[in-house]
């Protein structure tokens, strides 16, 4: 575990409660997690909930991993530390969006089971929804939107997952979208309907 740094630090209770957000929101507030190969499919079904969330009237946001580290984790590399410190921040902030009552989706390939293992150890049962976007490096590859697999086919890019570095299945998501022969708005469909049928978007 890293040392924590700051030090005369003390921990504020708020006035406005969690509860107290998820009541004025009419819903829960919720992580879900996409997790996945590169070219998986990830972001593209991670937005298209938000879509869908937004056109039912509910709080909802996406924490892209492109996006992220173009600003809060612009520090940080692909070595398997950077990684693990990127989830963190990362789980650390959904873990607010959760508490302000927002369904928050993380679309990150986040390889290390251990690094989302402890995202959720850190939010309520019930607060993190691991979605496995399940792709073969083949399709992926096949797809490959940004040109990456050609890179790291040919040594420009090091350490990347599924080629060069690795990526661990989760063992028990909550759900596991098949992106090897569904399409965007099938996949999204199912995100949807899990969270009505487990009670997420109202109270």
């Amino acid at each position: 575990m890293t040392e924590q740094k700051a030090t005369n630090v003390t921990w504020h209770e708020h006035h406005v409660s969690k509860q107290d957000h998820w009541q004025l929101n009419g819903h829960k507030g919720v992580v879900l997690w996409f997790t996945g190969l590169s070219g998986s499919g990830k972001s593209t079904v991670a937005n298209t909930v938000d879509h869908q969330l937004h056109a039912l009237k509910k709080h909802s946001y996406v924490l892209d991993g492109d996006n992220v580290r173009m600003g809060l984790n612009k520090n940080l590399g692909f070595s398997a530390d950077d990684r693990t410190e990127n989830i963190r921040r990362i789980g650390e902030v959904a873990k607010l969006f959760v508490d302000a009552g927002t369904v928050v989706s993380t679309a990150f390939i986040s390889p290390y089971r251990a690094d989302r293992d402890k995202v959720r150890e850190i939010l309520q049962p019930g607060e993190f929804v691991e979605i496995y976007v399940k792709a073969t490096v083949e399709t992926c590859e096949g797809r490959d939107p940004k040109g990456l697999y050609k890179k790291a086919r040919a040594g420009e890019i090091k350490e990347f997952t599924g080629i060069s570095a690795p990526y661990e299945e989760p063992n028990s998501p909550e759900l596991t979208l098949d992106s090897d022969s569904k399409d965007i708005d099938t996949l999204a469909g199912e995100v949807i309907e899990f969270l009505k049928s487990k009670g997420y978007l109202s109270l």
